[in-house]
């Protein structure tokens, strides 16, 4: 099976390709380095699926995102696909696993997160593999100048070395021009090839609403348009404030953010796609990787950092092709708030310098020591030890990575974790079970050894299975199992992870780089005032400006945003105000003066007829005298 549209339609029951898929998946098979720009939405995941199944070998995709691996490994081994992913939360007897089945001919795709990259097991398996091509997803994250940059991705230069035959396909939904060219030059392009899909939306209207009393204006907004909705805002705290007033306000919502523990999010997620909920308020965390097409609504209260990251979320409204509306809620405490976040994302040097030194003390190493250490980080403990706030340390941690001091995961994902505090026989005996309970001790004896004695990693969704419950009631069950004293179930959580990438040095030695600081600074801020202009230009159609700083300058209006709108109310007004005017100049083509009252015979809005008598009079095209009024 060669022809790709056979492989398209035997899996996945498409009768033809979209756009620039077939050209960018003819590319990447003749061996090119391929650059493919797809808005969200447009089908990215196919140009590498469907090459894949029919070039000999295993294809490599690295993404930034374990929950959208995860995702798309379960739905392509639905379809009869062999797919795997390794990832740091996965055991090494797991990740050896997968990459050994890589290397005999078990796995077609193979997902890798950017940070396995440089690990000596992988680097030493992938020799071994037979490599068809690399996909690069998010690769707008490998350039310097792109809005979410990440020092991971400088790796898939190196691997190209260990594939030198394989070509590289980059893919992204988000990349300027210059971002465009950075790409291929981090990847070590061949050749400049680029395939661009036009990222204008026909069916989407951007608006941009001008509101003091934001909350309101969302309740508003919500009432208006029907249908499943994101709301999306800036903190933890706010997701949670914002959807307690829309429930408030009889509007069914719940919220979403990094913090929650995983089962919780998922269940929340697929309440969400099921319709059982009808408005997600969330942080950026949430999207990446979703699969819902008929969002209606996507209601930004808070601004984003770029407009890269606005698009890309704004995007996920009517991916079904119907009307949707992407609206920024903005008022004047908005410019002053995206000031602050430059000096929050970009602390001082001698700020950066002493959290870099307190992080020691924190762990407790000493000047010499720590090269290769990982230790989880509690974010909170430490700013609370050290009276520091999260965000700008946060973003002290994110310039101490850049610099190369420190490797920084924020979102690594270690499993839950179960060990039995009653031993065997005490088990057997137990009486006060329910049936669900009895499924899920069924599912861990049968699946995991040595839970008597120790912790075991455990896979929720795996005991799911096999004790036939959602993920949910199997987290709940364990849950209750440990409040019982018969296990103790450590959840699986989201907690960060810090790698010293070299010896801990004296604070007054640690370098920020220009590079790093005053030139990303300089984007940022940049990036902020680009924010800033698209929300006040209430001029130039939204579409057009976004377009545009996505380097499309032969777009044309949309027709459906709020400046679109007010462009073509005006244009009524004046088409109105024009007939009005002749209107009144044909009643008075006689020359003999007519009492003014008898102008409201012509059945004209008598707003319009006023409006229309002051411009006639202006231009001394009428004369009145008293109550009276002739042509002049």
């Amino acid at each position: 099976m060669n022809d790709w549209s056979d492989i398209l339609h035997t899996y996945w029951g498409y009768p033809d390709f979209r756009g620039i898929q077939r050209d960018i998946i003819e590319s990447i098979a003749g061996g090119h380095d391929t650059l493919g720009l797809m808005p969200t939405g447009g089908g990215k995941s196919l140009t590498f699926q469907v090459p894949a199944l029919a070039m000999e070998g295993v294809c490599l995709v690295i993404t930034p995102l374990v929950a959208l691996m995860k995702d798309q490994t379960d739905h392509l081994r639905e379809r009869g696909i062999r797919a795997d992913a390794i990832y740091a939360s996965r055991s090494r007897q797991e990740n050896i696993r997968v990459l050994e089945d890589a290397i005999f001919g078990g796995i077609k795709i193979l997902y890798v997160s950017p940070e396995r990259l440089s690990s000596r097991l992988f680097q030493t398996k992938l020799r071994h593999m037979k490599v068809s091509f690399i996909t690069v997803d998010e690769a707008h994250c490998i350039s310097q100048w792109g809005y979410d940059f990440r020092p991971s991705y400088l790796e898939i230069s190196r691997i190209r070395q260990l594939c030198p035959g394989a070509p590289v396909l980059a893919l992204t939904a988000t990349a300027t021009p210059q971002v465009v060219e950075d790409i291929q030059d981090k990847l070590a392009f061949r050749e400049r090839r680029v395939f661009r899909m036009s990222f204008r939306r026909e069916n989407l209207a951007y608006v941009v609403r001008e509101a003091m009393d934001k909350q309101e204006e969302l309740i508003h907004i919500l009432r208006t348009v029907k249908g499943s909705a994101i709301v999306y805002v800036r903190s933890r705290q706010h997701t949670k404030d914002v959807a307690g007033m829309l429930n408030g306000a009889g509007i069914n919502a719940t919220y979403y953010h990094a913090g929650l523990e995983t089962p919780v999010k998922n269940d929340r997620q697929d309440c969400w796609q099921r319709d059982e909920v009808r408005v997600m308020v969330a942080t950026n965390a949430f999207g990446m990787g979703i699969d819902k097409p008929d969002v209606r609504l996507v209601v930004h209260m808070d601004c984003p950092d770029s407009l890269e990251a606005y698009f890309q979320e704004a995007g996920r409204a009517g991916r079904d092709g119907q009307r949707a509306y992407a609206v920024l809620l903005w008022n004047g405490a908005d410019d002053r708030k995206l000031d602050q976040r430059i000096e929050n994302n970009f602390p001082t040097k001698e700020y950066i310098a002493d959290v870099y030194e307190h992080l020691a003390y924190f762990f407790q190493l000493a000047v010499g020591d720590g090269y290769g250490v990982t230790r989880e980080f509690n974010i909170d403990l430490f700013c609370q030890t050290y009276h520091y706030f999260p965000i700008q340390v946060n973003a002290a941690l994110r310039l101490l990575e850049r610099a190369g001091y420190i490797a920084y995961d924020a979102e690594a994902d270690n499993k839950a974790r179960v060990r039995f505090l009653l031993d065997r026989d005490e088990l057997y005996r137990l009486r006060e079970t329910s049936p669900g309970e009895d499924a899920v001790v069924t599912a861990l004896l049968r699946n995991y050894g040595g839970m008597f004695s120790d912790y075991v990693y455990v896979d929720e969704a795996l005991l799911a299975a096999h004790a036939q419950r959602t993920t949910h009631e199997t987290y709940v069950i364990l849950k209750e199992l440990s409040r019982r004293r018969i296990i103790d179930f450590i959840p699986r959580k989201q907690i960060p992870l810090i790698t010293y990438l070299q010896r801990r040095e004296e604070e007054e030695r640690v370098t920020i780089p220009k590079e790093v600081y005053e030139d990303r600074k300089r984007q940022f801020k940049g990036r902020i005032e680009d924010v800033v202009r698209y929300a006040t230009n209430d001029r130039v159609c939204r579409s057009r400006q976004l377009l545009a700083y996505f380097g499309e300058r032969q777009s044309r209006d949309c027709g459906l945003c709020d400046v679109c709108q007010a462009h073509r109310h005006e244009a009524g007004k004046k088409d109105s105000l024009k007939s009005a005017e002749e209107s009144i100049l044909t009643f008075l083509s006689d020359g003999e003066p007519h009492p003014i009252r008898q102008l409201h015979n012509l059945e004209l809005p008598t707003g319009l007829i006023d409006e229309a008598l002051r411009h006639l009079l202006a231009e001394e095209r009428l004369h009145i005298d008293g109550f009276s009024i002739r042509k002049a």
